[in-house]
Order: structure tokens, then sequence, then C-alpha cells
């Protein structure tokens, strides 16, 4: 109740298609001038190697924790400011590449994935136009033929499945998909999978796939997330089977299976403030568990923002940040038209 508005949803008209011409609608894009959040590194990375030009549209997670709207305004400056740390955090891992996309869009508030009232849908639905408006504008400036990655994280990762299945799949963009990122949200191997039109990464130099995972302690409580998947997916939220669960293991770059901490090249540890971080490897090993989830032992001190019953959901990215990004260069370079 604390999260969830108690006012009727607002109806929205759509944005103009020419919206994402504006530079003032994306946090990140090739050619920004000032600060570019997705261009952030943690200290302590060092690597070699030329940049890629594989172009990547990311989606941000949710920023908007107010509950006066169903929907984060635009212009709202708190979200604003928190969905710029989460692009620094997350889209970072990616920057190796000279085109990130990042839009800002009306997000769905929290709240909208904690209850069962209509109004969520709808802010979902609207959200999800806005998402489907600069992936558009995005597609616009590929070269033919040319490889992407969607990428995205929780409510982002919502809306970049929803895009797969309704704006790419069948289409010929679907061809030139590198990998999509689809973390911090459930996907259905056997549910989200077909519709989507692409198979899970069970390779790690494969590409034309998807990557998932939930990120949680070893005695962590995984039904929060289950029933946010089922309110908006009309489906049972009390699967206990690996099945009802994709879980890609970013330290193997395949689906399922486990790998000790030394695996981990190097987690993004974040200061108080989420404005800098210390890479830090070996800081956590990634076992997926028979329910589908990750799991990354006792969990370690990752700052403040660790939810209720051991849930690393903020930190989905942090954790496996350099191996993120040694996934998406050996994808990259993998890559054949």
């Amino acid at each position: 109740m604390s999260f969830t508005p108690s006012i009727r949803f607002e109806p929205q008209p759509v944005l103009a298609a020419s919206a994402y011409d504006d530079p003032g609608m994306w946090i990140a894009r090739p050619g920004m001038t000032g600060s570019n959040p997705a261009q952030w590194v943690p200290d302590g990375l060092t690597e070699d190697g030329d940049a890629l030009t594989v172009p990547v549209f990311f989606v941000h997670p949710t920023s908007y924790i107010n509950k006066a709207h169903w929907n984060a305004p635009l212009d709202d400056a708190q979200s604003r400011q928190i969905a710029e740390t989460m692009v620094r955090g997350e889209a970072s891992v990616f920057n190796r590449s000279t085109a990130i996309w990042a839009p800002r869009y009306r997000q769905a508030t929290a709240g909208a994935f904690v209850t069962d009232q209509g109004e969520a849908r709808q802010a979902v639905d609207l959200a999800f136009g806005d998402v489907a408006e600069a992936f558009a504008h995005f597609a616009a400036q590929l070269q033919p033929g040319q490889p992407f990655v969607i990428a995205g994280h929780s409510q982002g990762s919502y809306h970049i499945k929803r895009l797969m299945a309704e704006r790419i799949k069948d289409t010929p963009l679907a061809r030139q998909v590198l990998a999509v990122y689809a973390i911090g949200w459930i996907v259905d191997p056997a549910r989200d999978l077909p519709a989507m039109g692409l198979p899970a990464c069970e390779k790690p130099d494969q590409t034309g796939c998807v990557i998932s995972y939930l990120s949680f302690a070893d005695d962590a409580d995984t039904a929060m997330m289950r029933r946010a998947y089922a309110r908006l997916s009309g489906v049972a939220a009390d699967k206990s089977d690996a099945a009802g669960v994709l879980c890609s293991n970013p330290l193997t770059g395949g689906v399922g299976g486990s790998a000790p901490a030394s695996a981990n090249l190097g987690a993004a540890v974040p200061d108080q403030q989420m404005t800098k971080a210390r890479l830090t490897p070996g800081l956590v090993g990634a076992a997926c568990a028979a329910d589908g989830t990750l799991r990354i032992g006792k969990g370690p001190d990752m700052g403040p923002y660790v939810l209720p019953g051991g849930n690393y959901h903020v930190y989905d990215y942090l954790l496996f940040w350099n191996n993120l990004r040694a996934d998406f260069r050996r994808r990259a370079s993998a890559w054949k038209p």
C-alpha cells in the first residue's frame, strides 16, 4: 500500500512519432554533449582492445517510486536522477560500444508491480508505448544487416521482452539481434522464448539469443518477483521447477550450473551514494538453483539497497559487471551475418 497510488489511472496522449528526435528524451545517446552516464566505469578497470560498433538499446529499471501518479512524469527530478544512476551502473557494461541509446520514458511507478489493480496494467501499457516509440527511432539509425543488442533491467526487461514479441519477432530486424539481456525479470523458457522468437544463450559465444537471471542470496525468498511476473503474465506464480525460469549463469555464459567466485572477473561495488564503485574480482560465485533463480551464497555487503529476504535485484548487473562486459565483447566478436 505504501507504494501503490490510490488515484485513478490518468490517460495520457501517445508520444508524437518525432518525440525521440529530441536529444533531451535520451539519458544516453551517441554524440551526447556534457556528461553521459553510460560512459561511466568503475575504479580499477583496465582493458585493451578496440571499441565495438554494435549499437545497444538499453531500457532502465523503475526509478519512479512516488505514488502521486501511475506513470512517471518525464520531468520528475527524483526519478530522472535515479534513472541516470541506474544507467551509469548497468548500461555501462556495454560501453565498449560507441553507440548506447537509453531513452527516458513514462515508466510505470513501482507500485504497479505489487498490486492487482487494473490501473497497473494500464500504467505498464503506457510505459511500453514510449519504449516502443524510442526503439523505432533507434532502429531507424541502424545500417542494413547491422547487429545490435537489446538490454534492460527489471521493468526495462519486461518492456524489451515485450518489444521482441510484438515489434521485432518475424521482422528483418530479428536476424540482426546479437543478444537480448533481459536481466532482473523472469523469462519463462516455455512461454516467453517462443514469443520472443529467440532461444536462450546456451554457449558463451552464441548470438541471436537471450540472457536472463535474478540474483538472490542462498536463503532468499523469491515470492515477490514471482508474483510480479504472474500479475503481468497471467500465469501461476508458485512454480518450483527450473523450467519456469530461465537462469543464465553470468560467470559461464551458459544456462544453469554453477561457477566459483574465482570466475568472477569483477563486481562493481558501489559507494553509499551510488556514484563511484570499485571493481572487485572474486566477490561472489553464481549457481542456478532448482527454482531457476541465481544464488550468490550468503550475499556480500553491496550497500543499503538489498531488498527484503536477501533479494539482490538492485545489484543484478553490478555483481557481475566485468563478466557481462566480457560476455558482450565475446558475442560481438562471434557475430556472423
